[in-house]
């Protein structure tokens, strides 16, 4: 038995010396143009959907999530704060997405009604080593529960001449006077 706990203890030590090595040695390269080969790529996506359906249900879906207040206020900050990474119906992202790994998702593409709590934990959390930041420093639940209904419950559904006409409508905001969305 001593022996066996010898050997295991030999190979944790061998394993954390090598990665130390690979790491400080720069042989990683961590460039946005090298993508992630499979194992890594599928250990990225299996932690950060386990994560984000964990902690996802901390914040209760409010009840008026399809009110046209409530997605008028997430167009008004979708338009400002996302279409340019995420695009929009007729409208392509800016040319900066192409440099990014991995590429943001086009948002106008998933339709998924019932994601609402899913999409407010990562509007407002953000995800690590994704070009996708943490809108809590900036905005508060309200508002990202109108962007996260609005995705949702709008989004996928509108023609690009139905999203122009909404920037023709709800394009400028002055953001004092939203909607607030109401709590459970």
């Amino acid at each position: 038995m001593k022996k066996v706990l010898i050997t295991i203890a030999i190979t944790l030590v061998v394993l954390v010396v090598g990665a130390f090595i690979y790491i400080s040695s720069g042989a990683y390269d961590i460039s946005q143009l090298s993508h992630h080969n499979k194992l890594t790529l599928s250990i990225i996506k299996m932690t950060t959907h386990r994560s984000v359906d964990r902690r996802m249900s901390e914040n209760p879906v409010p009840d008026n999530l399809k009110d046209s207040t409530v997605l008028v206020t997430g167009f008004q900050h979708y338009n400002q704060m996302c279409v340019s990474c995420h695009g929009a119906p007729g409208i392509q992202p800016n040319e900066m997405v192409e440099g990014l790994y991995p590429k943001p998702p086009l948002m106008y593409k998933h339709g998924e009604e019932d994601a609402a709590q899913e999409f407010f934990w990562v509007i407002k959390n953000g995800i690590k080593m994704t070009s996708m930041p943490a809108f809590k420093p900036t905005h508060t639940d309200a508002q990202i529960w109108a962007m996260a209904a609005f995705v949702t419950q709008k989004l996928a559904k509108m023609s690009p001449d139905e999203y122009k006409a909404w920037m023709k409508k709800y394009g400028e905001t002055d953001n004092e006077s939203e909607t607030p969305v109401t709590m459970p």
